[in-house]
Formats: structure tokens, C-alpha cells, sequence
């Protein structure tokens, strides 16, 4: 019996149509810093009560000053994608350099339950959407949603800002850079 070697097949990124790869698309990305936030909302329909939902986004930024309008980005057909879709009112913590541990448990696949994860989590609700504000963020913001769209494997949340809070603190922001949580400086 001969045996036959065959050269072995190197695995190749493969491109999309327009030519870079989700590796290529990846690395060059991740060497953007973002800040980090938890993005919250009042589930009514989880229980005879509802529930809290969360979720780590590092696609948060200012839209416009006038009207005030932010834009954050959730995995379409995820928990938090569902849940915003029929909740128009949700919030924004802008977390600090201290919420590193906050962050993680909300971005972990296959994690606890929210309901077990907000009861770890200080946090108050907020006046205009219910929603948890994390207690010690650098701020928060609650936001009502005006428009929706859709961006690939990514739904864009378009939101109005209905309050925004900024506590005193002394604290750096926690920002997300090239897969890691991170401080400046």
C-alpha cells in the first residue's frame, strides 16, 4: 500500500466581494480605542414585573448637539437587539476605569442571567426610562429611540438623550483597545 502525502492547505482569510477579510477587518479595528459602556433597558415583558436587560457596547458615540442624539450598535436578532426593538426607552452608562469587571459580565457569551447580574451591579433607576443607571459611571445617559437601522449583522439605535447626569469623579474612562479593556495612559 503506498501512502500519498498531500500538501497541506494553509488557511487563507477569505475575502468578502470587496476584498478584505473578517481578520483583516478585525485587526485593523481593534486598534481603535472606544469607550466603554452598558447599555440597560427595562424589560416588561420578562416576568409578571419585567426585568432588567444589559449589554457591553463600545459603538456609542454623539450624533448631534441640537437635537441631542446618540448612536449605539447591537448584534441584530441578539437579547438586547430584541428587547430594544419593543422598548423605545433605554439607557447609557459611560463606565469608568473601575467598571472593567462590570463590563466583562455583560459582554461574556453565554453568561448569567441579567436578573443575577443586576443584582451584583449598584445601580438606581432612571426617572424617564426605568432603566439601571450604574451607580459611580462617569455618566449616564437616558435616551428614548427615533430611529432604527439596519447595518449588516448590526442594528444602529438612533436615540434622542431625555436626561444626562455627570457625577463628580476623579476616575479615567475604561476604553476597549485591540481586544482588552484598558486605561489611559
Amino acid at each position: 500500500m503506498w501512502a500519498v502525502s498531500l500538501p497541506v492547505q494553509q488557511h487563507q482569510p477569505v475575502p468578502h466581494p470587496e476584498g478584505v477579510s473578517e481578520e483583516e477587518f478585525r485587526g485593523a479595528l481593534a486598534r481603535l480605542a472606544a469607550g466603554v459602556v452598558l447599555v440597560t433597558a427595562h424589560d416588561e415583558e420578562d416576568g409578571p414585573r419585567g426585568a432588567a436587560a444589559g449589554m457591553t457596547a463600545t459603538a456609542f458615540l454623539s450624533v448631534s448637539l441640537d437635537p441631542p442624539l446618540v448612536l449605539v450598535s447591537v448584534r441584530t436578532g441578539s437579547r438586547m437587539d430584541e428587547v430594544l426593538e419593543r422598548q423605545p426607552l433605554w439607557a447609557a452608562s459611560l463606565l469608568g476605569e473601575e467598571g472593567r469587571t462590570t463590563a466583562g459580565r455583560f459582554a461574556m457569551a453565554g453568561r448569567l442571567s441579567d436578573r443575577l447580574l443586576f443584582q451584583d451591579l449598584p445601580h438606581t433607576l432612571g426617572e424617564i426610562t426605568g432603566a439601571p443607571l450604574v451607580t459611580g459611571a462617569l455618566a449616564t445617559v437616558e435616551c428614548r429611540t427615533e430611529q432604527r437601522v439596519e447595518a449588516g449583522d448590526h442594528t444602529l439605535l438612533i436615540a434622542r438623550v431625555l436626561a444626562a447626569t455627570v457625577p463628580a469623579t476623579g476616575e479615567g474612562p475604561l476604553l476597549y483597545y485591540r481586544g482588552s479593556y484598558r486605561r489611559l495612559g
